[in-house]
């Protein structure tokens, strides 16, 4: 418990980020509605727009996020979190002045393009923040708590939301983001990562190679320390644990991803939901997700270990996303909600077991190559998924059955809980890097 009081500083901003960016969510869709098809319950365009803006941004951060993860080991995570948490703020507070059809086309941009640099990035580096003061035995857990921070966040959010005029609902977003990044600058102290590593590296602003027989080169340039694809392939070969983990990201993103995209379109046609059932529906989720993470995964991580919770967390994911496909009754999506409660042991196990199999100067590198995969899966989603939704919530739908495209997701996310089932716990690979930084012998 000393060790995650330490990170109460890193809890709070993470609380406050995800705070302005949630509270929005129950909101976004009746804006879209209304900007682009006013008095409509089924809007083919927004569907469309909403695909291809997370296909622009998944592609944008498939490039950034392995790159912020890896500057991140030379400059330090701090120096890095300031820029996702400030550019947040722009889209948020065009909206908080007017949600008019051109402001709106004018936060679409923006957003799209703000996001290819935030969206992911903040958690990535959070929880390589967390690795580093963490030792590996009780990362699941700290993962879970970093997590459930998020989680509660979430439900105050969306709790606000729910209370609050659309247009105050953004000016309050905008707000909260602009103290958060206030606070992080003011009283976040940067990771200082054992033996200096990380002090080196931003010191000398250089890669290093270090041999075993105690000689160290430093001969590069900081721009060659970025990543490259044989960067990424030198770390999905560090292990198979570590391959199996980045297949299990990349399935249970692709669901996850095309669940978000296609949800509330799918409820606010079949059963009229807007924004005050959205919000409602969130608290459900979020609350299962807050006291789980918070209470149950600090007792289950170390007793089962986190491959079997992986495992769990999947199979309930996989299951939420059938019961939502064949909803026969507004009740219905609530009742799925709460499965929320074990889907959240996924994601925190996920980053666990990865982070396990490189050394303690690469957990930004590792972290961001899992966002890097997660990001992919935002770009696949959309274009898989995006035309299966609008086409089964139209007139011309072949058959009868508007969770189709939901079901098919659900699909998807039992890939990886089939995959999460060949992953057995490895001993951690704390003594080996990879990449730009590496051991080599004499």
């Amino acid at each position: 418990m000393e060790k995650l009081s330490g990170l109460r500083h890193l809890f709070m901003t993470v609380f406050l980020f995800n705070f302005a960016t949630f509270m929005v969510i129950p909101a976004i869709t009746d804006v879209t509605m209304a900007a682009l098809c006013p008095g409509r319950d089924e809007c083919s365009i927004a569907i469309y727009l909403t695909g291809f803006q997370q296909v622009i941004i998944g592609l944008g951060t498939l490039v950034m996020m392995p790159l912020v993860g890896n500057l991140s080991d030379m400059y330090g995570r701090k120096a890095l979190l300031t820029i996702p948490m400030c550019l947040t703020i722009i889209p948020l507070a065009i909206l908080a002045w007017s949600r008019s059809r051109n402001f709106f086309y004018a936060y679409f941009v923006l957003k799209t393009l703000t996001s290819m640099v935030c969206e992911g990035s903040v958690h990535c580096l959070t929880l390589a923040y967390v690795a580093d003061n963490i030792p590996e035995i009780r990362r699941a857990s700290a993962f879970g708590v970093l997590s459930g921070v998020g989680s509660s966040a979430f439900v105050c959010g969306t709790l606000s939301a729910r209370f609050l005029k659309t247009s105050s609902t953004f000016q309050v977003a905008a707000s909260v983001a602009a103290v958060a990044a206030v606070y992080m600058k003011l009283f976040l102290p940067d990771s200082v990562i054992k033996d200096g590593v990380l002090d080196r590296a931003i010191l000398e602003q250089k890669p290093c190679v270090i041999h075993l027989d105690g000689e160290s080169a430093q001969d590069s340039p900081v721009f060659k320390s970025m990543p490259s694809l044989d960067d990424m392939l030198s770390l999905l070969q560090t292990s198979s644990t570590f391959t199996k983990a980045a297949i299990v990201a990349f399935f249970s993103n692709l669901g996850d991803v095309g669940l978000h995209t296609s949800l509330m379109y799918y409820l606010k046609a079949r059963f009229h939901f807007n924004k005050h059932q959205f919000a409602d529906l969130m608290m459900i989720s979020g609350i299962a997700g807050t006291i789980s993470q918070l209470v149950l995964m600090p007792i289950l991580a170390p007793t089962i270990g986190e491959e079997k919770l992986l495992a769990i967390g999947l199979l309930f994911s996989c299951s939420h996303m059938f019961l939502y496909s064949i909803a026969w009754s507004f009740w219905v999506p609530y009742a799925a909600a709460m499965f929320s409660i074990l889907i959240v042991f996924a994601p925190p196990c996920i980053r666990s077991i990865a982070s396990k199999q490189v050394g303690p100067s690469e957990q930004g590198k590792v972290q961001g190559c899992i966002s890097g995969i997660s990001s992919f899966a935002h770009v696949v989603s959309p274009l898989a998924f995006t035309p299966l939704t609008a086409l089964f919530l139209s007139d011309g739908a072949p058959f009868n059955f508007p969770g189709f495209s939901i079901m098919c997701i659900g699909f998807a996310s039992m890939i990886a809980f089939l995959q999460s089932l060949t992953i057995r716990a490895a001993p951690p690979i704390s003594n080996k890097k990879v990449g730009n930084c590496s051991y080599t012998e004499a």
